[in-house]
């Protein structure tokens, strides 16, 4: 039986052998057609997507944060906004206790009527040097008519003189006769020489009330009493104690949202004293940090699409980039790498790469300083410049809540100007 059994396992074997062959076959063809598929998969993906594209998230999201500080010094009496509050620009954040600043300002106007007062005068003793000077000419003018009559009386005695002695050597009248004229000639004459003098004393004058109009005039000329230099040095003492006071109130530079509050009620502060931060929501921007070799396709105004951990991949934002640092972020640190060392081992750079946001996306979707975000940019279009050729054009940012306290300033310079000049201005 043993015999007759032994060819049928042998069959089996044989029968089995094709069959398994030809598993392992259907097997690595199936392998093998796999990983063709996912090497053709992975080809169009990188011809049609992956080689326009880089990608990143080591990426954050940036902002302004203005630093609300005091510009004079005072102790802080009230405050109205607090972290977390949205604050509109120019509204007061901080007030301090303005008592002495309004004292400073009370003495500054009284100096300044004081100095167009004192500027009046020296205009009308500009005009008394004027008047003084033209009735000084007068009196030259009318003493040359004296010196004038005197003259010719002067020549017409001395006439009358000479007649009379050539009569008295003829004989004609008496020696007595020719006395009487010789004594007319000489009161005559000396009346011309007092006449001469008072015009040369009359001169003197004149000259004297030159110089005394020039001294007058030089304090005044080629100005008027609004623009006198005493007036405006006054006018800068009353504006400089104006913005003391006005500053007591602290506004916030731009509309955003309050954080960092450190300044308590009672707190003496100093200027430049950091009090609060505001955080614009609207000036928000992705810094995002690519490897090195991702940069070589990268170029400024190539879009880019963001995604945020806050919101998750659902809400997606779209950005363009703006500009690449000027160094990587290890060249910024606080501390730098020192790469000159015998164990030195090669570590892959980052460069930040600064994207702008979409305004109305970030009004819907608001963002916080800090997030992390995933960004990948489109380099399809590489025609753009990879540094920027040319400086921006204006302020970046900008703000307008001190120049009303400017122009108070200068109005209320000018009341009071207007106010001492009297009712006719020099």
């Amino acid at each position: 039986m043993n015999d007759a059994n032994t060819p049928a396992p042998t069959l089996a074997v044989r029968n089995a052998a094709p069959a398994n062959v030809r598993r392992r076959r259907r097997a690595l063809l199936g392998i093998f057609g796999a990983i063709a598929a996912i090497g053709l998969i992975v080809g169009a993906y990188w011809l049609q997507y992956g080689q326009y594209h880089v990608s990143t998230d080591n990426a954050y999201v940036g902002g302004n944060v203005v630093q609300v500080t005091p510009q004079v010094a005072g102790t802080v009496v009230a405050i109205n906004a607090d972290d977390t509050q949205l604050v509109k620009q120019g509204e007061f954040l901080v007030r301090l206790d303005p008592s002495d600043h309004e004292v400073q300002l009370a003495l500054a106007e009284a100096d300044l009527a004081d100095a167009v007062r004192s500027v009046r005068g020296l205009y009308a003793s500009s005009d008394q040097a004027r008047a003084g000077l033209q009735e000084h000419e007068a009196d030259v003018r009318r003493l040359r008519h004296e010196v004038a009559r005197a003259e010719a009386e002067a020549e017409r005695a001395r006439a009358e003189f000479k007649r009379r002695e050539a009569l008295v050597a003829q004989g004609f009248v008496s020696p007595e006769n020719a006395e009487n004229a010789k004594s007319s000639y000489d009161a005559a004459a000396a009346q011309l020489d007092a006449a001469r003098a008072a015009v040369g004393h009359a001169q003197a004058s004149v000259s004297g009330a030159q110089e005394q109009l020039r001294g007058a005039f030089g304090l005044v000329d080629n100005v008027t009493a609004a623009d006198h230099p005493r007036v405006l040095a006054a006018a800068s003492k009353v504006r400089e104690a104006y913005l003391a006071v006005a500053r007591s109130r602290i506004p916030s530079p731009v509309t955003g949202y309050i954080a960092k509050r450190s300044v308590q009620v009672g707190q003496r502060v100093t200027p430049g004293t950091a009090l609060m931060a505001v955080i614009p929501g609207d000036q928000l921007w992705v810094d995002a940090n690519f490897k090195e070799g991702q940069l070589e396709n990268v170029r400024i105004g190539q879009p880019v699409t963001l995604t945020s951990d806050l919101y998750g991949r659902e809400v997606v934002y779209h950005g363009r980039v703006i500009g690449l640092a000027a160094g990587t972020g290890s060249a910024f640190a606080l501390l730098p790498a020192q790469n000159a060392t015998g164990n030195w081992i090669k570590i892959v750079q980052r460069v930040p790469v600064r994207i702008a946001l979409d305004p109305a996306e970030l009004a819907a979707h608001p963002l916080r300083i800090g997030l992390s975000m995933r960004a990948i940019v489109d380099t399809h279009d590489r025609g753009g410049d990879i540094v920027a050729k040319a400086p921006a054009q204006g302020p970046a940012y900008t703000t307008d809540v001190y120049v009303d306290q400017a122009r108070e300033a200068d109005a209320l310079i000018g009341r009071i100007i207007a106010a001492n000049l009297g009712r006719k201005r020099p």
